[in-house]
Order: C-alpha cells, then sequence, then structure tokens
C-alpha cells in the first residue's frame, strides 16, 4: 500500500556531468569519459521517461582529469534542449557567482525555460576547486552559510519588485539595481537548501521550499528530518509545506544476475583499483549478500528490492528523490526504474 502523504512522491535525475569510471562506485562509475552531447541526451531521454526535474552538479573541478561541465552554462543548454522538466544545480556554489549577478542569470533562465527553474541554495565545501580559481572562500562553515543566506535574501529581494532595489546588507550591497524581466515563476522560483547545519535548517524554515539530504543511510535521514521539523516548529513554520529530498545514488536491475554483471562491468574499468572488500566478495560470488557499502545510503537491486528501500524513506518523510544512476549513460536503468520503480509511487 502506498504511504499517503501530502506531496506527490517526485522524482529527479542527476546528469552525468562528470566521468568517475571504477569500483570507487562515486555517482558516475559507468562513465568511461566526459563528453557533453551525450551528457545532454542523458537529460533528455530522462525528460522523454517522466522525470520530474533534472538537476546538475556545480563544481569546477572533479571526477577523472577533473574534467567536469560548468553547471551554470550546462543547465542553460538544457533549458534549450527540454521542454517540461524542471531544472537546477545541486548545491549551487554560493561564491562561484556574484549574488546579485547570479539572481539575474536566475531570473533569465527562468524566463527562457517557461518557469522550470530551482535554487538550490548552497555554501559550497570544495576548498581547493575555490583556490584553484581565484574565488573567496571562508573558512568557517557559520560565515559560508550566513553569506549564502544573505545572497537568497539579496535574489528575493531583486525578484519581488519590478522597481530600483537598495540593498545594504552585512557581506553585499545593491544600489537601484533591477532585475527585469522577473523570474517567471512567481512570487519567486522555489528555493532548496542541504544538509543539516543549525543554521541551514533555519535558514530553510524561514525561506525554503525544499531540502536536499546527501547520501546519509535511513537512520540518519530519519534525524535529519526530525531537526528540520524542530526548525519548522521553532518559527511556526508548517513542515509539511517543505519539499523533503534525497539525494542518492541507485544502481536497478531486473534480477540479481544482472546487477552482478553491472558491477563487475564498473569495476573493470579501472583493474588497478581494488573494490572494497565486502564489494570484491559479492563480484566473486563469495556472498549474495548486496556490499554494505553500498545498502548503507544508496538504492541497489532488482525493482522489486529498491521499492521497498524507496518506500522506507517516504515512510519517514521523504517525498523527492535526486537520483544519480550509477549505470549512467545507458538507459537501461532509468527505463527499467521508470516501468517498475517509479509507477508505485504515483
Amino acid at each position: 500500500m502506498k504511504a499517503q502523504h501530502p506531496h506527490p512522491i517526485r522524482f529527479g535525475f542527476c546528469l552525468p556531468i562528470f566521468a568517475a569510471p571504477g569500483s570507487r562506485l562515486f555517482r558516475t562509475p559507468n562513465y568511461l569519459r566526459l563528453d557533453a552531447a551525450t551528457t545532454l541526451r542523458t537529460g533528455q531521454r530522462a525528460e522523454a521517461l517522466g522525470f520530474d526535474d533534472l538537476w546538475v552538479a556545480d563544481h569546477l573541478m572533479l571526477g577523472q582529469e577533473n574534467a567536469i561541465l560548468e553547471g551554470w552554462t550546462t543547465l542553460a543548454a538544457l533549458a534549450g534542449c527540454t521542454s517540461r522538466a524542471g531544472l537546477g544545480m545541486i548545491h549551487q556554489a554560493h561564491f562561484f557567482r556574484q549574488p546579485a549577478l547570479a539572481a539575474k542569470m536566475m531570473a533569465t533562465l527562468d524566463q527562457i525555460s517557461g518557469g522550470r527553474f530551482l535554487f538550490f541554495a548552497d555554501p559550497a565545501f570544495g576548498k581547493a576547486e575555490h583556490l584553484a580559481y581565484d574565488l573567496p572562500y571562508p573558512d568557517a562553515p557559520a560565515e559560508r552559510i550566513a553569506r549564502t543566506v544573505e545572497g537568497v535574501e539579496l535574489a528575493l529581494a531583486l525578484w519581488k519588485s519590478g522597481d530600483p532595489v537598495t540593498f545594504d546588507g552585512q557581506f553585499y550591497r545593491v544600489t537601484n539595481a533591477t532585475c527585469t524581466p522577473l523570474p517567471a515563476q512567481q512570487p519567486h522560483p522555489p528555493v532548496w537548501f542541504g544538509e543539516d547545519h543549525p543554521d541551514t535548517l533555519a535558514a530553510c524554515a524561514r525561506l525554503g521550499q525544499g531540502w536536499n539530504s546527501v547520501p546519509v543511510g535511513l537512520a540518519e535521514m530519519r534525524v535529519r528530518l526530525a531537526a528540520l521539523a524542530a526548525a519548522c516548529a521553532a518559527i511556526r513554520r508548517d513542515f509539511g509545506e517543505i519539499t523533503r529530498s534525497y539525494e542518492t545514488q541507485i544502481l536497478v536491475a531486473p534480477d540479481r544476475a544482472s546487477l552482478r554483471r553491472k558491477l563487475q562491468a564498473m569495476a573493470d574499468l579501472t583493474p588497478d583499483t581494488p573494490p572494497s572488500a565486502d564489494l570484491a566478495a559479492y563480484l566473486s560470488g563469495a556472498t549474495d549478500a548486496l556490499p554494505e557499502s553500498l545498502t548503507r545510503g544508496y538504492l541497489l537491486g532488482t525493482p522489486e528490492e529498491v521499492t521497498a528501500q524507496m518506500q522506507a524513506y517516504v515512510d519517514v518523510g521523504v517525498n523527492h528523490f535526486m537520483l544519480w544512476f550509477m549505470d549512467a549513460p545507458e538507459e537501461d536503468g532509468m527505463e527499467l526504474f521508470m516501468q517498475k520503480v517509479a509507477v508505485h509511487f504515483r
């Protein structure tokens, strides 16, 4: 029986915007080499299959050879080659773009996409890439979060008025700035936050329409949702108004034999990198137990097994899944998911 929930369960597809092949099994372990056309094609295919939103990572250096497509440029291209799905950057890195200019960029993208943009504000945690590109990166997490939240407040101020805006914040200032045309979505595009820092949870309760967690497993996800609910209760915000998203990796196959073959093929892409002990035991056939290093926070198995795993997250309050398909850019996994898993939640 489907769990009753005030929000429909929605599914986001994370584009393979970088390649990280091999048994480390990080986000895109089946992507041998980054190819921009292939990446965009998977996004188009995901929309055609019925995924609700499409997401790109926001990094400057990541994956094999540090080769990753720049997030904002990719998102703009994706807006032009799709027509229905929502569009967002996972952990949109605050310090990559001056916040007033970013607000203008986001309003423009929302206009040209027909109102499909999702603003996932994030202070970012990749110090090395910021320093490599000579970008600011305050060491204190609290300051990074405070700057990010003020950037959101500045964007909202610019988006809510067609008149010139003067904003005199602690970190950012604009004088008689306009952001017209305003975003197509009114009063503004949905604002998302992520992770469990108390300052972030408080900002989400006050300003957010969505919240997302990286893979942490069911027990920790329950703790994080309780903390978000408490932050909402502290200001008398309805917790049920906020989309609660779980971002994780997924590998779904018709049967266990197919699943093992897929994992083995990924491990074979980097023969000089040995797999973890539990993955090696599973691949060798020494055990049929799925590797705990994967099942602890990921979704893995047959359609029936993945459906049950997802239902457990729905039961604790998750109503959105942001999914990295481990076998991408192959399409059979995402097709099987929409045919055999997603239908149970819609």
